[in-house]
């Protein structure tokens, strides 16, 4: 196999891992909340902890099923990034987007089509989803594309600033504020449009769940560090930074 190839290949494959975790995230969105950890709180923790994300003295850090995917979108843009450069990524990110309304499209298409009864094994499913994912798609195609973008051009400004040294700079300074970019955006689009839980009826309460949000999203931001100096020096010989730019610095 050429070096080319499989430049091809482990293009293919980061971009594979970008839309996948993508449109899966889209799909199952805020359908279900999960428990990342929980802890009892001290009394001055709880003092300043809204009772929103808590239950008296345990706190909870629940973020949306969707959210566990999202993450590793920013990983595999940041990979393509640094081993492929701006345009690449950027490239990707286009994609990303037009693959969303593309999945919304045969998504509306079978919604608009007549039910075949007495086949279908779970019409109440489908159009349960259907309805459920079509405005939360919409909101992440905005969001995600706002974010998305800022993570790409913050990775190469500081690319540029510090002349390819220090990767974990570049990685989490992009990747920590393109996530708050994100939680921001796709929750309040969700706040207005009235697709949060009863719980969220105030400006306030829509802060909160923003907070809590990217906390999950911050420290898998640095938690990611690592795994992105791993797959740079494992993947460095396949290097295309057109900046040329040392690979790993």
């Amino acid at each position: 196999m050429s070096r080319s190839h499989q430049r091809d290949v482990l293009f293919l494959s980061l971009s594979g891992i970008f839309l996948t975790a993508l449109v899966l995230g889209n799909v199952i969105g805020t359908t279900k909340f999960v428990t990342i950890f929980s802890f009892e709180m001290p009394s001055w923790l709880q003092a300043i902890t809204p009772s929103l994300v808590r239950d008296n003295n345990l706190y909870t850090m629940s973020v949306p099923a969707g959210v566990i995917a999202y993450p590793f979108t920013f990983l595999a843009t940041d990979l393509i990034s640094e081993l492929f450069g701006r345009k690449k990524a950027q490239l990707v990110v286009w994609v990303g987007f037009f693959m969303n309304g593309f999945m919304l499209l045969l998504m509306s298409i079978n919604h608009w089509l007549p039910n075949t009864y007495g086949v279908s094994g779970g019409l109440d499913l489908f159009e349960g989803v259907y309805e459920f994912m079509i405005g939360n798609t919409i909101a992440s195609m905005i969001a995600y594309l706002t974010a998305q973008t800022v993570d790409v051009r913050l990775f190469h400004f500081w690319k540029r600033k510090t002349k390819g040294k220090h990767l974990w700079l570049r990685n989490n300074a992009s990747t920590t504020v393109s996530q708050l970019v994100d939680s921001t955006a796709i929750l309040s689009i969700l706040f207005l449009a009235g697709n949060l839980g009863d719980n969220i009826t105030t400006v306030w309460h829509l802060i909160i769940l923003i907070i809590n949000s990217y906390l999950f999203k911050f420290f898998f931001a640095l938690f990611d560090t690592p795994l992105i100096y791993l797959g740079v020096r494992f993947l460095k010989k396949y290097d295309e930074d057109p900046d040329g730019n040392r690979l790993y610095g």
